[in-house]
């Protein structure tokens, strides 16, 4: 009967950032690697906080084992590393393999939440009461890593999640490098900056990357050091770095820097479904657009993006009525 009530994951839910994590026996990594415990200030789910980091459920840089930990190779400023989060008694242990391996430990709190502010937020809807209610342990990540939430958001711009996570799953593990630690050749880390740029066409092609955003994330890795430096920098700033390359919209620049730089009011504008979720969400308007959308998260200035959250999180969602985006796949031309 264990779990038999607790909220079911939906298409929408997951895409609030929600990643099942097993519920398995606590264990100690392979060990070899670095070691760091650290004691949040409260109630912490790890699929919750990093949920947003994952790139579809086959993400070669991400993983989430049977006994309760979740795994990320990242390319940090040091070179490639890889992460091991468990909680257990209020406890988090994190390990860590690779050149990258400290600079990854030395962030971990605030990856999981602990520059993040939960009570800044106060409901003004039912809905996002109980939904927070809910979902205690809902904390913003915060990465300081800026092209690892930017190239996946630029091959994220105007087609399926489907495409877009199969473009970074063959990118990244035909071009990135193995994860350092024991993950047995089943994680890989992103491409270098230089690696992207010398992807040829025709990879981008067979990819099912159309030349738009495969020029984009070229222009993003020429200026990578420039970019990366926007991790430091607030999120409204780091955001106007990022919108001087072109291809780089509102639109992807929210969704870098919730990821990058934890920003609880960076709401995702010019998205084809969110207005809808939230207009039929707080008001029952599934036809909102991005104006509305902005009117009814107004109460929340500061906070929108948590608000955005919550509401998909809840799975409250209005039922389709016309037929999905169609898949592409220039690749198959």
């Amino acid at each position: 009967m264990a779990g038999r009530f607790d909220p079911r994951s939906t298409r929408t839910t997951v895409r609030g950032g929600e990643v099942v994590v097993p519920r398995g026996v606590p264990r100690q990594g392979s060990g070899g690697g670095l070691v760091r415990e650290w004691v949040p200030g409260g109630v912490l789910d790890l699929g919750l906080v990093l949920g947003p980091l994952r790139r579809g459920p086959g993400d070669p840089t991400f993983r989430a084992t049977a006994d309760g930990a979740v795994w990320r190779a990242s390319l940090t400023p040091v070179g490639p590393g890889t992460l091991r989060v468990s909680a257990h008694g209020g406890a988090v242990r994190g390990e860590a393999w690779g050149p990258g391996a400290k600079w990854l430990l030395e962030r971990l709190p605030e990856m999981l939440g602990a520059a993040d502010d939960p009570d800044a937020f106060v409901p003004r809807h039912r809905l996002l009461a109980v939904t927070r209610h809910r979902r205690p342990g809902l904390r913003l990540t915060r990465t300081g890593l800026v092209l690892e939430s930017l190239i996946p958001s630029v091959l994220e711009q105007k087609v399926t999640t489907d495409e877009a996570y199969r473009a970074w799953r063959l990118l990244v593990r035909k071009f990135g490098v193995p994860a350092p630690g024991p993950v047995d050749g089943r994680m890989w880390v992103m491409p270098a900056p230089r690696a992207w740029a010398l992807i040829p066409s025709w990879e981008w092609h067979r990819a099912g990357v159309d030349d738009k955003r495969a020029s984009t994330i070229l222009r993003a890795v020429r200026v990578a050091a420039r970019l990366e430096q926007a991790g430091a920098m607030s999120a409204e700033d780091a955001r106007a770095r990022l919108e001087v390359v072109p291809g780089v919209g509102v639109w992807t620049s929210a969704e870098t820097v919730q990821r990058s730089h934890g920003a609880a009011d960076a709401v995702t504008v010019g998205d084809l479904h969110l207005p809808g979720i939230v207009g039929w969400a707080l008001a029952g308007d599934r036809d909102a657009d991005d104006s509305v959308m902005l009117s009814l998260l107004e109460p929340y200035a500061g906070q929108r993006h948590r608000a955005a959250r919550l509401i998909l999180l809840s799975g409250r969602t209005p039922a389709r009525r016309a037929p999905k985006m169609p898949r592409g796949d220039i690749g198959a031309l």
